[in-house]
């Protein structure tokens, strides 16, 4: 079992991917703004404070809210934790990722 910490970090990894796919296809941008304007109508009310902040953060455009998606702090990991650009990837990619994370940690002992 994962504890907290390889979670957030293995959320951290995830979103780099999510950054560096999201910055060869800008569309994928686009594609996490549709889910985050879907999340606010239909996300439970205790999610809606973490959809503002990244709504905020989409209004000042791509390279800030990336930073913050891959950020290694309290903040980020929270934000994380209900982060529409995370819906960008494939089922493919996403899968492909939780493999090789999990591949390269059983590795390393972790």
């Amino acid at each position: 079992m994962l504890t907290h910490p390889e979670i957030d970090a293995r959320s951290r990894a995830l979103h780099r991917l999510v950054a560096d796919k999201v910055r060869l296809e800008p569309a994928r941008f686009e594609r996490a703004r549709t889910i985050l304007r879907h999340w606010r109508i239909v996300v439970c009310e205790n999610s809606q404070p973490y959809l503002a902040e990244w709504e905020g953060l989409f209004r000042q455009g791509v390279e800030p809210t990336l930073a913050v998606a891959v950020e290694d702090s309290e903040r980020a990991d929270a934000l994380r934790q209900c982060s529409p650009l995370a819906g960008v990837l494939t089922n493919r990619e996403r899968w492909a990722f939780l493999r090789d994370w999990s591949r390269s940690h059983e590795a390393q002992g972790a």
